[in-house]
């Protein structure tokens, strides 16, 4: 079985067929908790179903990791860690749990893709996999994120 590329062999080999990208090798990330998530969330995401996530801020805060800008790359990694997928981000908005919107929900394109299914999955995704003590709480902060998928097109 062949190996997969490194990071920054795959950013070359991204740059080489959309030249606009940066030289600056991007953040890589998978979707998910769970390798078998972080395939089945690329998979969305490849079919261009999947143009949204939601990220607590709490997490963020307790990880110190930096908050996603808009027009930042980002490198997705499948479920065993190979970059698989380059997205942009197109748009950042932190809303409460309980007021991020239908539209969003449908975004993010996992199950019947509602939002009563959103909140559902979300809850209990952060209940047991938030990085922070506070886990999940109604009114969290939620940071909204919608991106385009570049590579492959």
């Amino acid at each position: 079985m062949p190996q997969p590329p490194s990071l920054a062999d795959f950013w070359t080999g991204c740059r080489a067929r959309l030249p606009e990208l940066p030289e600056a090798l991007p953040e890589a990330w998978a979707f998910g908790a769970t390798p078998g998530h972080a395939d089945e969330l690329l998979d969305l995401v490849l079919a261009g179903i999947k143009t949204g996530t939601a990220s607590s801020l709490w997490d963020y805060d307790a990880s110190g990791e930096a908050l996603p800008q808009e027009g930042e790359f980002s490198i997705i990694l499948d479920g065993a860690g190979a970059p698989r997928a380059v997205i942009q981000t197109t748009r950042i908005d932190i809303v409460p749990f309980d007021q991020v919107d239908a539209e969003h929900a449908h975004a993010e394109g996992e199950g019947d893709r509602t939002l009563a299914q959103w909140r559902e999955v979300h809850e209990r995704y952060w209940r047991a996999y938030s990085e922070n003590p506070r886990g999940y709480e109604p009114d969290m902060p939620v940071v909204c994120e919608r991106f385009r998928l570049l590579y492959p097109a």
